[in-house]
């Protein structure tokens, strides 16, 4: 390492937000990236461990100490080329993703860890800025044809490997716009959407094709009106090989007493309409949270965007509930590192005004003439079996209680992919749901049919879903060429 003593004298620079009081007002990005100086002496405390646990604990396997280095020695356009290597959109990850490196940080057992995903933002960003991501389209052209379902990070991951191996791919995505959950389902001020279009433009370069508004699947499937759909066999015939890389996009519902009533909905349809609206459409009836009392129940990533999303609608208050109990605020390192640790998490949204509870069950809703007005509640308690040794809930008698309530958002997760799509393939399914298909080669048990991400896996992260639409192409690459020089 260039720096062999900088843990020694640095203390880890975090980086900066706009103030909360003024980043409410708007839906634009507002962290503040480290500047050149303050990545080089982030980088500088990256250690010579001799073994990066950093690296493995990366999804991706990201190559965290050679670009820390480089970033140290202001080395930035090798620095890039190290990053583009093992994740294809760094912009995307030095935004959303939790840094699981960062927990398996050597300099985490007893110190605060390297900022690798706040130096990851800096490289990518510099590189946009100084013009170094430039397409790369392939010397030669196979002659092969890839269809890819889904525009998500697994798909556009997918489509850009395979493109640079010389297939041509055609991503095909249901949404008006391309880009998946990163386009209507991270809020704005977490991932500004021109990322997207400009990642567009360079695999168009490359020679990826982008069909939005299309559905694939049966004709049969009730889908929304303007929606182009071609059936699974069309996809078939049409294809060498096809990739199945949607999304986990059916929502764990809460059904209770009172689930009807006008006012409760899945937190996707509230998000993804506020990202519809920023994008210059135009709804009727969109779900808002001005002037209203808003609970939402699911304490995850997509619980903690309702929060910074209704707050900058103008709500009256919000409040998240969880059913779990309250994790402790540090974890014990000794016991947990290199491993992700359970600990409780508080976002920049929960920072802008939140209450929050645990351990809590949502019993019914109530209300009036069809519209919602409260939400009825008890206290849990978590017991461990002496049986089966599983933690079982058990509620906390008189422990009742009311939420005033006039939006609910139902933010608990997604359980599996739209089962239509894979019922017009004739996919088989694990017992979760999802697409039954090995991380050796990908394969369904489908001819010629791939899947990756969380249509393949379940509800997962962003860098999750980037590295299997890698080790995917990498398989179809296989499939169809009998070799392949794709990275794994």
């Amino acid at each position: 390492m260039g720096k062999t003593t900088g843990f020694l004298e640095f203390e880890r620079i975090s980086e900066s937000y706009e103030p909360a009081s003024t980043r409410i007002k708007h839906y634009r990005e507002f962290v503040l990236a480290l500047d050149d100086k303050q990545a080089q002496q982030q980088g500088a405390r990256c250690m010579d461990c001799g073994v990066p646990f950093c690296t493995n604990g990366c999804p991706v396997n990201n190559i965290i100490p050679d670009w820390n280095d480089l970033v140290y020695r202001q080395e930035w356009k090798q620095a890039l080329a190290t990053l583009h290597s093992t994740n294809n959109f760094p912009e995307f990850t030095g935004r959303i993703c939790p840094a699981p490196c960062e927990a398996a940080c050597t300099l985490n057992i007893n110190n605060d860890a390297v900022g690798i995903k706040s130096i990851e933002h800096a490289i990518i960003d510099k590189g946009w800025e100084k013009g170094w991501v430039v397409p790369q389209p392939p010397a030669k052209k196979t002659g092969k044809r890839v269809a890819i379902v889904g525009s998500g990070p697994a798909g556009l991951a997918a489509a850009q490997q395979l493109s640079r191996a010389g297939h041509s791919v055609t991503v095909f995505e249901k949404s008006n716009r391309i880009g998946g959950l990163l386009r209507y389902g991270i809020p704005d001020f977490k991932l500004d959407k021109s990322l997207i279009d400009r990642r567009m433009t360079q695999m168009e370069a490359e020679g990826v094709e982008f069909r939005a508004s299309t559905y694939i699947g049966d004709p049969s499937d009730k889908v929304e009106d303007g929606l182009t759909i071609i059936s699974a066999a069309e996809l078939q015939k049409e294809f060498d090989a096809i990739v199945m890389a949607g999304g986990a996009e059916v929502p764990r519902d809460l059904p209770v007493p009172g689930r009807e009533l006008n006012g409760v909905h899945f937190a996707m349809d509230f998000l993804r309409q506020q990202n519809k609206v920023n994008s210059g459409h135009r709804l009727t009836g969109q779900i808002v949270a001005k002037g209203k009392h808003v609970v939402v129940i699911g304490g995850g990533d997509t619980g903690s965007d309702c929060v910074g999303t209704s707050n900058r609608q103008g709500a009256a208050s919000v409040t998240q509930i969880e059913l779990m109990s309250k994790l402790p605020e540090e974890e014990n390192r000794e016991l947990t590192w290199p491993y992700w640790p359970a600990r409780l998490r508080t976002s920049s949204s929960h920072e802008e005004g939140c209450q929050r509870d645990w351990a809590i069950v949502t019993k019914s809703f109530q209300g009036e003439k069809g519209k919602l007005e409260k939400l009825v509640a008890a206290r849990v308690e978590w017991l461990r079996d002496e049986a089966t040794g599983q933690m079982k809930m058990a509620e906390i008698e008189g422990s009742g209680f009311e939420l005033k309530a006039d939006l609910v958002l139902l933010a608990m997760g997604f359980v599996a992919p739209v089962p239509a799509v894979l019922d017009a393939f004739g996919l088989d399914r694990d017992a979760r749901g999802n697409i039954r298909a090995n991380t050796e080669d990908y394969r369904t048990n489908v001819d010629k049919v791939f899947a990756a991400g969380d249509m393949r896996r379940g509800q997962s992260l962003v860098v999750w879903a980037i590295r299997e639409g890698r080790q995917c192409a990498r398989a179809v690459d296989q499939y169809l060429m009998g070799e392949t020089v794709l990275p794994r």
